[in-house]
């Protein structure tokens, strides 16, 4: 079964509804950020402060990679994943990929409600947090847009994905 790649900005729902979904389909899900904490045994802020933000997109790079195709994984892939290396195209020749488009201002709004200050480069106390994420969203939506699949708003939810899924993939 093809592995499903969920992309877009952080806090766009890419593990919440990776989560959800992966149960209700039987696959095992996976969250790229992770796996590079996991392998590196550095929180992502340090990786970015103490080698940088090259080594932390080579890191990605090589994760993806690693991950097999047909293993029915559901990837949480990071928000700037899809806009190195290649790693798109790589994400579309091994599976199925989907974008998860959400609003920098609804992201904003998630990152002051819920998140904590574990992302390098989004910052709760930041004043330019909205322009920040705003900016990034119009660098990486070229790229997130190659998905096979975008989901906005209402479709954000585990059921309509599932509608949608199952006209694709045998699930």
């Amino acid at each position: 079964m093809k592995n499903i790649f969920l992309v877009g900005l952080p806090s766009s729902g890419k593990t919440t509804l990776g989560k959800q979904l992966a149960r209700h389909i039987r696959y095992r899900f996976v969250d790229m950020d992770s796996l590079i904490v996991k392998e590196t045994g550095m929180s992502i802020s340090d990786i970015f402060a103490h080698k940088g933000e090259p080594y932390f997109r080579e890191e990605e790079a090589r994760i993806l990679r690693a991950i097999r195709p047909d293993s029915k994984l559901i990837v949480a892939t990071g928000g700037g994943v899809p806009c190195f290396h290649d790693n798109m195209t790589y994400i579309k020749q091994n599976g199925l990929s989907i974008f998860l488009d959400v609003s920098p201002e609804e992201i904003v709004d998630r990152i002051l409600k819920h998140s904590s200050d574990d992302r390098p480069t989004y910052q709760k106390a930041d004043a330019q947090l909205l322009a920040n994420l705003q900016q990034k969203y119009h660098d990486r939506r070229s790229f997130y847009t190659q998905a096979d699949i975008t989901l906005q708003g209402e479709s954000l939810k585990v059921n309509h994905l599932l509608d949608v899924l199952k006209d694709i993939v045998t699930i």
